[in-house]
């Protein structure tokens, strides 16, 4: 992963400018003003987990946007979308691996006492700010849900 700083960042942008990679260059311009634009809402500087937390969401969005791409049949499009989330993705922590994940998830559950369903909240409350930027909100609820038998 990339170290995510304005220095670095610039650095990117820089380069790809000199290589003439204009995708590259559009994902990291847009990603320096959702950065610049979360930085003002806040009053300050980004902490490291919040920057993050605007790298992922920026990746979440084009993800979505690709899907509605593809189910109103425009492939091209969602592509696109695609390569830029995965460029995204260079600035975001590794992910972690599914038996990684799946040891946390049990361990959440342990921790809390959960056993049902219904308690589902409790876990994803203890479990998220341990994987914050590191796993998909989905497939973690969905492996929660399984460990609870639901």
């Amino acid at each position: 992963m990339a170290e995510l700083s304005s220095r670095s960042l610039t650095a990117d942008i820089q380069s790809a400018m000199k290589s003439g990679d204009k995708e590259r260059l559009s994902v990291l311009r847009m990603l320096a003003t959702a950065l610049k634009t979360a930085e003002v809402e806040k009053g300050g500087e980004l902490a490291p987990d919040d920057a993050l937390a605007v790298v992922a969401r920026e990746v979440k969005k084009r993800q979505q946007t690709a899907d509605e791409f593809e189910k109103a049949g425009r492939l091209d499009r969602a592509e696109a979308e695609r390569r830029e989330a995965e460029m995204l993705k260079g600035w975001l922590p590794e992910e972690l691996p599914d038996s990684e994940l799946a040891a946390l998830v049990d361990a959440a559950i342990a921790e809390t006492g959960a056993s049902t369903p219904q308690e589902m909240g409790k876990v994803m409350a203890a479990l998220m700010p341990k994987v914050k930027g590191r796993a998909d909100g989905r497939k973690v609820s969905e492996l929660v849900k399984k460990g609870l038998g639901g």
